[in-house]
């Protein structure tokens, strides 16, 4: 990845595809495990995308694109919170593999990568 400017605030800003999206430290190594399908980091996380995303799959978080029965959602402008702190966070929020984007709720309940979703709409 081609650095365009250093920053001092411990923010981290990237554009992969079409869904740029700036994370901090925590938010960072949780996306490492993500794509390394690795442990999830032991810390909190935030990572934000105010242009919103494509889409990802509600119940796999390895899902490539949308199929008949992976609960494809498309959410605009939200922030996530993510990591294994967070998971104390996420109860009394909506788990359901079919979710409302507009409305906070868990993505990909029942994996380790379990995070929640905050609509900023």
């Amino acid at each position: 990845m081609k650095t365009v400017r250093e920053g001092e605030n411990g923010w981290t800003c990237m554009k992969p595809g079409t869904n740029p999206m700036c994370a901090d430290a925590g938010g960072l190594e949780w996306m490492h495990a993500l794509m390394s399908k690795g442990e999830t980091p032991h810390k909190l996380g935030f990572i934000y995308m105010l242009l919103g995303d494509g889409g990802a799959s509600n119940i796999d978080p390895f899902a490539a694109e949308e199929t008949p029965d992976n609960n494809w959602i498309v959410s605009g402008p939200h922030v996530m919170i993510v990591g294994t702190e967070a998971k104390s966070l996420l109860e009394g929020y909506p788990r359901a593999a079919v979710a409302d984007p507009a409305k906070p709720y868990v993505m990909w309940a029942g994996t380790p990568y379990e995070h929640l979703m905050l609509s900023m709409q």
